[in-house]
């Protein structure tokens, strides 16, 4: 080992070993920065019904980030971030995916006497739309917009408003609606056939399949959500609006379920005069507030919310 000028000079070996073990390091850091959703912000995607606008929030500061403007009688019940970043929504007119510059990539029309209020992505890349009319559809598209199903089901019920709101499609292919109208969640075969049907008994907006196989079902109006097991058809536990420790729930619409077991809820104001409560809330399994967005007078309401992380 040489020394000159107190600067310890390590034979070449050393000096190998060392640069690959920064080397290691940095590329382990890389993996794990990919794998842990904490080196990026979470970023909620919302919308709600009778606001004229769709935007994305910062979570954690609740500051409005980006946001776009929607056409007069446009009413947003459904907001996606694609997984390439691109904004999918409905908008009742249609369903719409653009991009973060505001250009709009493809455009589905409802037809004559139709409301779109379904616009979701699919595993397989694609998207989903639910059409609401007589008959009601589900159309499935391509990347590109393009229509690669197109089932029709009968809901029953005249009314195309009084339908549905939020259909989801689960591993299985099946098609759950929601159906407002008659209480209770239709099973849709990929044929288009009717598997049945899920009594709830309560107001509906939306349905989403928990890691149990249990259906967690918005209960809009009635101010409560509910699991239900689609097997034995029962409510296993309803949470009402006075459960919630440390705030109420108002319209139930779209609720996200975390992996950590909590829940995120559009808490819309759009049939209350309380602005006391927050619009958005997140909840324990204890059933505690452990996050929330107050009353923002530059959000009208929000009844559907994306979590997604940059």
């Amino acid at each position: 080992m040489v020394i000159q000028k107190n600067i310890v000079l390590l034979p070449q070996k050393y000096k190998l070993k060392s640069k690959m073990m920064k080397i290691h390091l940095f590329l382990l850091t890389a993996v794990l920065c990919v794998f842990c959703s904490s080196c990026k912000k979470e970023k909620l995607a919302i919308a709600g019904s009778g606001w004229q606008e769709i935007a994305i929030v910062d979570k954690a500061s609740g500051v409005i980030e980006w946001r776009h403007s929607l056409d007069s009688g446009d009413e947003c019940n459904d907001i996606e971030v694609a997984p390439n970043g691109n904004i999918l929504y409905a908008y009742s007119n249609g369903a719409r995916l653009i991009n973060r510059n505001h250009d709009i990539i493809w455009d589905y029309k409802a037809g004559e006497n139709e409301k779109i209020h379904t616009a979701t992505t699919l595993k397989d890349g694609g998207y989903m739309i639910a059409v609401c009319g007589e008959p009601a559809r589900i159309v499935e598209l391509d990347d590109n917009g393009n229509k690669t199903k197109d089932i029709k089901f009968n809901t029953a019920i005249f009314d195309i408003h009084n339908q549905f709101r939020q259909v989801f499609k689960t591993d299985s292919g099946t098609y759950l609606v929601p159906l407002i109208g008659k209480q209770k969640i239709l099973q849709i075969t990929p044929e288009g056939r009717n598997k049945g049907s899920i009594h709830i008994g309560y107001d509906l907006f939306s349905v989403k399949v928990l890691n149990n196989n249990n259906l967690l079902v918005s209960c809009g109006k009635d101010q409560l959500f509910a699991e239900v097991d689609p097997e034995n058809k029962q409510i296993n536990s309803a949470i009402i609006t006075n459960s919630i420790i440390g705030g109420s729930l108002l319209y139930v619409a779209e609720i996200q379920p975390y992996k950590n077991g909590n829940k995120l809820i559009a808490n819309s104001n759009m049939h209350s005069n309380d602005r006391s409560q927050p619009m958005l809330i997140e909840i324990n399994e204890a059933n505690e507030i452990v996050w929330s967005l107050p009353f923002n007078k530059e959000i009208k309401n929000i009844t559907s919310v994306y979590s997604f992380y940059e």
